[in-house]
């Protein structure tokens, strides 16, 4: 080891000194394989799902295969909508999504919220994660997410009847949100006390690419900082894609530690405004990711290390959850493309 070498870190130790803009050994690496667990053992996404050990000992082997700095505890999205009592549709090839909505307007004064330890699903997620956390040792971060409850209610509700209700009927608004947050708050803080070291806060209705600034300020913004000052661990926020940049500022503001850089999002941009204030998590675009070679795979990488630069940085794919028709070839081209030019301090030829 070279006297400007930073000492080797364990993928936890990595992750915790990134988030808290500190300068790591390398850049970490985070690779949400929440689909692909199927594929290492040979079985459908549903099939995958059915059982807690199938999600354990397919995570294991993808993290033995890529050696990423975390393991995704979190399932799938509309997990939260089944939990809730809705529908989730399955998909050979994708992700599952949510089915038809549950909740009305007029249901929201009496709805209560449900309870992880009430609902076998996510008690089967909570298992998944202490597997993980057994398997793996504590050397190795966990993750787990949560649906923002700014957020949760575009599947418990449809899109637009939601946004109905954020424009025009904002007391009504609050009564959701209030049930929804302390459903968020006790499934946030299970899978926290199950193992997770931490959790992203999953708010696609805080980008400007849905919403504009002044509103998710109006709204959200006062839901996320409520929400992160109750769960007992650290969060990165994720817009789900979505544009950050217009709301780098008030992100910071909620107490989440990181945010999610879109591909949409000049990088160089989010990186001055970040600096001093948030981690930088992403921005490789998972989309176009389907079609890269490996020299692609490289040259995004040298490019996101060197716009984020020193410190503060966490290469993960701009979503949260990497597309299933990325390949192997893909994935390992990416991290060992981190491998190569994260390392710090950087080379001046990234």
């Amino acid at each position: 080891m070279t006297a400007d070498r930073v000492p080797e870190l364990t993928p936890l130790g990595r992750v915790v000194a990134a988030l808290t803009r500190q300068t790591p050994d390398r850049v970490p690496l985070i690779l949400p394989l929440t689909l692909h667990g199927g594929q290492a053992l040979g079985i459908s996404i549903r099939e995958f799902y059915s059982d807690p050990r199938n999600v354990i000992e397919g995570q294991v082997r993808l993290h033995d295969r890529y050696g990423a700095d975390a393991v995704p505890g979190s399932w799938y999205a509309p997990l939260e909508h089944e939990v809730w009592g809705g529908e989730v549709l399955w998909f050979d090839d994708g992700p599952p999504n949510a089915g038809l909505p549950i909740v009305t307007a007029e249901r929201i004064p009496l709805l209560e919220s449900p309870r992880p330890e009430d609902s076998p699903r996510s008690m089967a997620m909570l298992e998944a994660i202490a597997g993980l956390r057994e398997r793996l040792g504590p050397d190795v971060a966990i993750i787990g997410a949560v649906v923002s409850p700014n957020s949760l209610p575009i599947m418990l509700m449809g899109f637009e009847p939601y946004l109905q209700l954020v424009l025009d009927r904002r007391p009504l608004w609050d009564r959701l949100v209030r049930v929804v947050e302390e459903w968020s708050v006790a499934w946030g803080n299970a899978q926290l006390a199950a193992g997770a070291s931490g959790l992203v806060y999953f708010d696609p209705m805080a980008s400007s690419t849905i919403v504009p600034p002044a509103l998710y300020r109006a709204t959200g913004k006062r839901v996320a900082t409520r929400v992160i000052a109750r769960l007992a661990g650290p969060t990165v926020t994720m817009l789900a894609s979505g544009r950050s940049i217009p709301v780098i500022g008030d992100l910071a503001e909620t107490g989440t530690l990181g945010v999610g850089i879109s591909s949409l999002d000049d990088v160089d941009e989010a990186a001055a405004l970040c600096r001093g204030r948030l981690a930088i998590v992403g921005a490789l675009n998972g989309i176009e990711m389907r079609h890269w070679s490996a020299a692609d795979a490289e040259a995004e990488v040298r490019r996101l290390v060197r716009a984020a630069g020193p410190g503060g940085l966490v290469v993960c794919d701009n979503h949260g959850e990497i597309p299933f028709p990325v390949t192997d070839e893909t994935l390992m081209a990416i991290a060992d493309a981190v491998r190569r030019w994260g390392r710090y301090p950087l080379s001046p030829d990234v």
